[in-house]
């Protein structure tokens, strides 16, 4: 698994993305290390301390550095010629509240090194769609199962539509989000994380509004669809844990706090090899 770096100006300012991030998040493995002011309490960035940060966030899969400033970024150009065998890295300019998030969420789920990087640059992609502002599709948003002619808007909440793509499983449902919070950054995250662990290829589109598909498993991309209470999801799951996946949806949009344990009786056979 990748581990991550916070290189901050401020140290106060790291310490409270990291707790924002992890607070909002269901717990992660992911190694997280802060290299931030010059003590604690003034500003400023230490390429030394960046440097040591990055070999103690090393587990072997790779670092991905995110930086606040400017010269944040010169301190952690600095701080990797001064390793002597430097892992590898990557410095990442996504924001570092948003990037974090979103990064965490990815490197959770086991996301290597680039893909972890590409989630936290595409961080803004959510509040950029609320926002209306353009924004160009992902690469990733084309790899997801369309929804059939026969999801559509108007179907009750949470009929299904099962069948067999290329002999893979596919299913589909309609389901009313109900809780409160829609699926914003939390319910949003524990969606992501409930869905890694599966054998199923998940598409998501907000039936009410237009927006999507994209796929479940990127944390930036559902936070595009502008879920909120009362809207529909069309929900299409392929894979030998298909129907999991969608149950695990379903969970999360009515406002379980627990959605691993829904298709729990489907999971033997659907749940990813470590």
């Amino acid at each position: 698994m990748i581990g991550v770096v916070v290189v901050s100006h401020s140290r106060a300012l790291a310490e409270a993305a990291v707790a924002l991030a992890t607070g909002l998040l269901p717990p992660q493995q992911v190694r997280i290390e802060i290299a931030a002011g010059l003590d604690a309490g003034s500003f400023g960035t230490d390429a030394v301390a960046v440097s040591e940060a990055i070999a103690a966030a090393d587990s072997g899969d790779g670092v991905l550095v995110l930086m606040d400033l400017g010269s944040a970024v010169l301190s952690a150009e600095t701080a990797l010629e001064l390793l002597e065998t430097p892992p590898q890295v990557l410095l990442c300019g996504a924001p570092i509240v948003e990037g974090l998030v979103a990064a965490l969420a990815a490197a959770g789920g086991g996301a290597d090194l680039a893909a972890a990087a590409h989630e936290a640059d595409s961080a803004l992609a959510g509040k950029r769609a609320q926002l209306g502002e353009s924004e160009e599709v992902s690469p990733a948003a084309q790899h997801v199962p369309p929804p059939s002619a026969e999801a559509q808007p108007g179907v009750d909440p949470g009929q299904k539509h099962a069948g067999t793509t290329s002999g893979a499983t596919r299913v589909e449902a309609e389901l009313e989000v109900t809780d409160e919070h829609g699926l914003h950054a939390r319910p949003a995250a524990r969606l992501v994380a409930a869905l890694r662990d599966l054998d199923a290829e998940v598409g998501l589109r907000n039936a009410t509004t237009g927006a999507g598909p994209v796929p479940g498993n990127s944390l930036s991309l559902v936070m595009t669809l502008g879920v909120r209470q009362g809207d529909v999801l069309t929900v299409t799951a392929t894979g030998a844990a298909a129907t999991t996946a969608v149950e695990r949806v379903r969970a999360v949009v009515k406002g379980d706090e627990n959605p691993l344990s829904s298709g729990a009786n489907h999971s033997q056979d659907g749940t990813k090899d470590p």
